[in-house]
């Protein structure tokens, strides 16, 4: 019973946050996540921006709201992650 808690923590998946760009389409959202990378040759930090399609059911969040989003199996060709909060 112990073993299987662990590999179902283990299989949450990754949780990012960022900031909802779209909420054009029925039940998603994209979401903008931001992050700092160094440049290799000339380490200066570099801002790395990447959208996510993300599953809002009920349309719950708005344009401009800073979001938690959770990696989870694939909910269509796109979709891959589901929103926290």
């Amino acid at each position: 019973m112990d073993n299987s808690t662990e590999t179902n923590q283990k299989r949450k998946g990754r949780v990012l946050r960022g900031t909802v760009v779209s909420t054009k389409m029925q039940d998603t959202c994209t979401v903008a996540v931001e992050r700092y990378v160094q440049h290799p040759k000339y380490k200066k930090y570099l801002r790395r921006t990447k959208k996510f399609l993300v599953h809002d059911a009920g349309n719950t969040a708005s344009v401009g709201d800073k979001v938690e989003i959770r990696e989870v199996s694939p909910i269509s060709k796109r979709k891959h992650f589901a929103l926290v909060s």
